[in-house]
């Protein structure tokens, strides 16, 4: 499978930006990426005062370069590095080797 990480550095990033950034994927982003074509799934991540992450999942690798492209081209001007107040530090193409749902179950949700 096809896969980017975007990361940004928090470390510099304005005091409260995560949770700026939570409500701006629970209020829009998450909408964005449920009903995006060609994405298998996208998970945010954050590890407070270090980094916050986008993990995407795409169905080919041309739908993923396309978007890598796209948002390459505009990510010092993306909602997330005018929050973080800095573009993203990583923009990297991945080969996601395994997805495994466990027992639990998968659940999409806007926020945790």
């Amino acid at each position: 499978m096809n896969g980017m990480t975007v990361r940004w550095s928090l470390a510099d990033a304005p005091d409260g930006v995560e949770e700026e950034l939570a409500s701006y994927v629970a209020g829009t982003s998450h909408a964005r990426f449920s009903a995006m074509d060609g994405l298998h799934i996208k998970v945010w991540r954050c590890v407070p005062g270090e980094w916050f992450e986008g993990c995407y999942v795409f169905d080919t690798d041309e739908e993923r370069a396309a978007f890598q492209a796209e948002f390459t081209a505009n990510a010092a001007t993306v909602p997330g590095s005018q929050m973080v107040g800095s573009p993203p530090m990583l923009i990297e193409a991945c080969e996601i080797v395994a997805v495994a749902e466990g027992a639990a179950g998968f659940r999409a949700a806007p926020r945790f």
